[in-house]
């Protein structure tokens, strides 16, 4: 069965680290490039940051550059999201995508983060 799973999410001081993952089943992540979303309740759903399938490139949404670092790991079919500098405004629930041209896309439930004091 394809899935998408994430997981470590949860409650963090401001100012503290947070380390998110999602784990693929039931296909090769090794074949897509990974996304990681996120939604806070009341707004819409906005890009954090992607990665190439080789891990080569990277991108990261504005608010987050130099805060956050998406990495990969094909062999273990996982993707992570380093998350530093936590703020209040980086509450929300994370989730990841697969995606690649000419694959179907796969969307996983999310994590929460809570980012209070």
């Amino acid at each position: 069965q394809v899935r998408l799973v994430a997981s470590g999410g949860g409650l963090v001081h401001p100012g503290g680290s947070l380390k998110v993952s999602c784990t693929a089943y039931g296909f090769p992540i090794s074949r897509y490039s990974m996304t990681w979303y996120r939604q806070a309740p009341g707004e819409d759903r906005e890009l954090v940051a992607s990665i190439s399938t080789a891990g080569g490139s990277t991108d990261y949404a504005e608010q987050v550059k130099g805060r956050f670092t998406i990495s990969r790991d094909n062999g273990k079919n996982m993707v992570y999201l380093q998350m530093s500098s936590l703020q209040r405004d980086d509450t929300a629930l994370y989730f990841c995508k697969a995606h690649g041209a000419g694959r179907p896309t796969y969307w996983g439930q999310g994590t929460q983060v809570t980012v209070s004091s």
